[in-house]
């Protein structure tokens, strides 16, 4: 990880005091341990018109890998490797900002005992990173140093130079420049927005980190116009301390222009505050529109096709309104965590009848898909290559004919408003496709047309004025005037089975 500052200057007042406000002489290399790496810090020029300090940081992962106790990042045992196999010590994160912190620890604080009077003034600073990670792209990138007062640059990086077409990665190399700051406050921006735009750290964030944030973000934070943004991502979304950080940046911002009233606001604050929940995740939100679609139209035999893991699955069984449940998916792991999800083997008798768990394709037509009243694809078109879906649809809706069919999908138009999405780049790293809501319509509308369904469209998720709601449900519901042979064999089997019950009642009497 590489990080320049720069300064200028004039014969009276040299450029070289930077060296003073470091604490670094411009003549000596210097290399410094860290419980991650090594860093160095050395000057490429020195001279009194300008003067340039450079950070490198080189990590060792093994380190990391020791420090985490054999964990990946986030804790997760199985990511072991990627601290391994990756290319984050080449790239600004959390790392650097706490290099920055320990290396320029008596900068970061403001404090010069041999240039008091320059610490204290604003000085015109250049700061450069070649590769800095921007979840958000280079208009995040803009939208948090800007306000700040300086004058940004963020080109992005392409993914490979040899290969324009495959478009930009997720990274930017940063150029700041500006003459209304001072060392320490630009140090601080840094300390905090560096793991920002990374939106992950590669420590555990505690209580702690509050009141951190609230010293190094002293004198900006409180009037920044993305606040909210900053506190949720530097303190990992734990959002239970990025609530205790808000209302004390609240505090504090009133705190300068009224100090009579902060004791009212506060408990004004504290009483909103309390109200506030975390957001509903998007995922909630579609099976709770899942599950009104189905109920509204009396399913009580559901499949759910491409079941994944099997939440739906388990929020159905919730349910005694669904009688019959059955789960399918390609991926025999997947289905292995959907039946440990589920305790399909420590589960009542009773409720096991009601849920079955098989692997199958649905690209091709299966007769176990046959007699129910509802299919659920929820995230699963985008997964297949384009040139499949009409088998898909061939499977679906022409063999397996449930009477109502329930598809969800991205809405790509929305896109836009996820923060932590680089331009241009798909939700996820699976995804084939995303489609805008006039071409889901657009496909939707011949599928149900061919088959013999009428097709109606929901918004699911929070909706945007501008670019709609996260994503898109189309409920085809089959037209009562069409059957296919899956139909009557359907209904042969319910008038043999209506029959067999009344033959029984008659002999019971």
């Amino acid at each position: 990880m590489f990080l320049t500052i720069s300064a200028t200057g004039t014969p009276e007042r040299p450029a070289t005091d930077l060296g003073y406000l470091l604490h670094k002489h411009p003549e000596a290399a210097q290399t410094f341990s860290t419980s991650y790496g090594t860093a160095h810090v050395l000057y490429p020029e020195a001279d009194d018109l300008r003067c340039t300090v450079a950070l490198l940081l080189e990590v060792d992962p093994v380190a990391l890998v020791r420090r985490g106790k054999g964990k990946g990042r986030g804790g997760a045992p199985d990511a072991a490797l990627a601290q391994y196999v990756n290319d984050r010590p080449y790239a600004a994160s959390s790392l650097l900002a706490v290099a920055l912190s320990n290396v320029f620890s008596s900068a970061l604080r403001g404090v010069c005992r041999a240039r008091p009077e320059r610490a204290a003034e604003p000085l015109p600073l250049r700061v450069e990173i070649p590769a800095l990670p921007a979840r958000g792209g280079p208009a995040l990138v803009r939208r948090l140093f800007e306000p700040l007062g300086w004058t940004v640059t963020a080109d992005p990086v392409a993914l490979d130079a040899q290969f324009p077409q495959w478009g930009e990665s997720r990274y930017v190399r940063l150029v700041l420049e500006g003459g209304t700051l001072t060392l320490a406050q630009a140090l601080r921006q840094l300390y905090v927005l560096l793991p920002v735009l990374d939106d992950a750290k590669h420590y555990w964030v505690s209580s702690d980190e509050v009141d951190k944030l609230l010293r190094v973000g002293e004198g900006w934070l409180p009037e920044h116009p993305e606040q909210k943004l900053i506190v949720g991502r530097y303190l990992t979304r734990r959002w239970s301390l990025a609530r205790q950080a808000m209302e004390r940046l609240e505090l504090v911002r009133l705190a300068e222009t009224d100090d009579s009233e902060v004791e009212e606001i506060d408990n004004a604050v504290a009483a909103e505050t309390e109200k506030e929940e975390r957001p509903t995740p998007l995922a909630v939100h579609r099976r709770e529109a899942l599950l009104g679609a189905l109920r509204r139209h009396g399913a009580a035999r559901v499949l759910d096709l491409g079941c994944g893991e099997g939440q739906l699955v388990q929020t159905l069984l919730r349910d005694p309104a669904f009688t019959e449940i059955v789960g399918v998916d390609v991926s025999v792991r997947a289905l292995t965590i959907a039946s440990r999800r589920l305790k399909l083997n420590t589960m009542g008798e009773r409720q096991a009848a009601r849920v079955r768990l098989f692997q199958g394709s649905l690209t091709y037509t299966d007769k176990r898909l046959t007699g129910y009243d509802a299919a659920v694809l929820s995230e699963v078109i985008e997964h297949l290559d384009l040139p499949r879906l009409p088998a898909l649809e061939c499977a679906v809706f022409g063999a397996a004919r449930p009477r109502t069919v329930l598809v969800t999908t991205p809405n790509v138009e929305y896109n836009v408003r996820w923060e932590s999405l680089p331009a241009g780049h798909a939700r996820h790293g699976d995804h084939r496709f995303e489609w805008t809501r006039e071409e889901f319509r657009a496909w939707a509308a011949p599928v149900a047309e061919r088959h013999g369904y009428a097709v109606e469209f929901e918004a699911v998720g929070p909706e945007d004025p501008e670019v709609g709601a996260p994503t898109q449900m189309a409920v085809f519901t089959r037209l009562a005037a069409t059957e296919g042979p899956a139909d009557r064999n359907d209904r042969h089997d319910r008038n043999d089975r209506h029959d067999r019950n009344e033959k029984e009642e008659v002999k019971a009497a």
